[in-house]
Formats: C-alpha cells, structure tokens, sequence
C-alpha cells in the first residue's frame, strides 16, 4: 500500500469485505486468496460515511487547525469521547460541529480521530486527525513515547530530595535538578475498577518525571512530564509519592493543608484534581515540522495559585 494511504490493517479488512478490492479486476473478498507476482491489485476507498455521532454546537479554544489536525485547549469537566455515561456533550461532539467538511474522514467515517485523552476534570491541551494520514502519524508517535507532553500540576506538600520518608517509598527516586522520578507497573485496582493501582507485579510499565516549580506552606505547583501515557499516571504516582494533588476525589484520600496555611480553605474547596496539560509537542504528520503548543492556566488554578501564594486573603 502506498504510505500515503494510511489505511490500517482493520480499515483494509472491511474494504475486503465490503468487496472494494479487485485482483486483476475481478473482486476479492478474502485476505487469504491467492496472487500471483505481478498481479495488479485496485482498492476503491468510498467517500467517509457521515459519523453515528452527532455535531454539537460548543464552544470550542482552538489553538492550532489546518487541514491535517486541530489542536484545542479542552475545559475542565469535558469529556473527549462519548461513552455509557456521556453520550453527548463530548469534545468529539463539538469537533464534528466544528471542522464540518473538512473532516476528510478517519477510519472511513467523518469523524475526529482520538489519538490521546486527557481525564474530564483535566483541561489542557489535545490534538485530533482530521485525516488518516494523520491519525496514523500521530498514533505511531504516540505509541514510541515521542510526543512531548507537560503538566501543571498542584500537590499538597513539597517533594524534596532530603525527605527521609520519600527513601522509603519504593519505586520513587530522585534525579539532577531535583526531579522526582516516580516508576512502577500501573493496572486496574483490585477492588474498584474505576480506579488504577500502582503494582510491582503486574500492570503496564509507567514512568512520571516531576520538578517543583513554586514551594508553598502545604502545597507545590509542579512541571509533570510523562515517560509513557496510562490512564490516570500522573494522579496515581504522585498519590503514590505521598503528594496528591490538590482537588482529586479518586486519589486525593482525606489529605488537607496545615489548618491555616495561606491557601487552605481554597485547597479543600477545589472541585477538580489540580492537573493541567501545559504543553503539547509532536511532528507534523505531512510537513515534517516540529509543532509544539502551550496553554496558560485556566481561571480556577490560576485563583488556587495566588490563595497559596498568600495573594488572597482568605473568608
């Protein structure tokens, strides 16, 4: 197949199928059918069909579009894709509003391609195909680790290389600069499948870098970045350090700030996990061009931050 095509092995599958193929003009609906060298072999890609999803007219913070993908800064408490749960009102619903006709269609439907998610209550930046070529791009290079990918993100306490406690929890070390290094396997919790669970056992392996940005009385503000991308990582190891963050009603557990620290009302009344995906870095599927975006904290963490701060007097 010529590489420009981007059609995926299950694309090309229901093509055959569908009868879209023909081995010297006659139709194949077999992968296993015989050819010889020199056959010549036409596949017919129809128009993508329009999407079962629906276009919904949100507002969207678009950051980057052309013709091959569209980068947005996605809100807190939005999901990415419909799902049991939330069968509209996604970033997919509003995508599909949004780029219309200019979907040329993924996985030959008119549709966004997802190549990564950030959780609902996450905000932060994403990017999605409008192209198979695209999708195929970006999905290899987020599968081999290269997309670059930073968060913002607001933990109680400090983390600090002299912390006597910090030596004691395994699978977290400390590297140059006082980055802390957090490497486990990640897998679903035993008990609560809604949940995932740091495992020396069993899991998939998982690897968090953070750095502290600010130092507060309780709490820090942190540059995240991931070595892999699972389900709830950066949650999951910096509970697993001992430093929630701020706001998580999954894996925050009953952690407050020392009663009086500037900050600590605001802190306990945080409705969301303090997690913000600042940076998004990738190669341009058809140009080859480094992309890299940033995002500014969104209203809500940048208020936490100045009550920290002790910027406001708190009620």
């Amino acid at each position: 197949m010529p590489e420009e095509a981007a059609l995926s092995r299950s694309r090309l599958a229901r093509l055959l199928a569908e009868g879209a193929v023909r081995v010297d003009g006659v139709i194949v609906t077999e992968a296993k059918a015989p050819v010889a060298e020199g056959a010549e072999i036409a596949i017919d890609v129809p128009e993508a069909a329009e999407s079962h999803m629906v276009g919904e007219a949100i507002p969207l913070s678009v950051i980057w579009e052309d013709d091959e993908l569209i980068v947005v800064d996605k809100p807190a408490g939005m999901v990415v894709h419909p799902a049991p749960g939330s069968p509209d009102g996604t970033l997919v619903n509003a995508l599909i509003h949004h780029c219309g006709d200019t979907l040329s269609g993924v996985g030959g439907e008119r549709r966004p391609g997802i190549v990564h998610r950030i959780d609902k209550d996450t905000s932060g930046l994403l990017v999605a195909a409008k192209t198979d070529r695209a999708h195929a791009s970006l999905a290899a290079q987020f599968k081999d680790h290269s997309v670059e990918r930073h968060y913002r993100a607001i933990c109680h306490g400090v983390p600090d290389a002299g912390d006597p406690r910090l030596r004691g929890v395994r699978g977290v070390g400390f590297e140059a600069g006082g980055v802390m290094k957090v490497q486990s396997l990640l897998g679903r919790h035993r008990t609560d499948r809604q949940r995932q669970a740091v495992s020396f056992d069993e899991g998939r392996h998982a690897v968090t870098r953070a750095q502290v940005v600010e130092g507060y009385a309780g709490a820090a503000l942190l540059d995240c970045w991931l070595e892999t991308g699972r389900t709830h990582q950066i949650r999951v190891h910096l509970a697993h350090a001992g430093h929630a963050l701020i706001g998580d009603p999954v894996y925050g557990g009953r952690r407050r700030m020392p009663s009086g620290a500037p900050g600590a009302e605001a802190a306990a009344a945080f409705p969301r996990q303090a997690l913000h995906a600042a940076t998004l870095g990738f190669v341009h599927p058809a140009t080859g061009e480094a992309m890299r975006f940033e995002a500014p904290l969104p209203g809500d963490l940048s208020a936490l931050l100045a009550a920290l701060r002790g910027d406001i007097t708190q009620s």
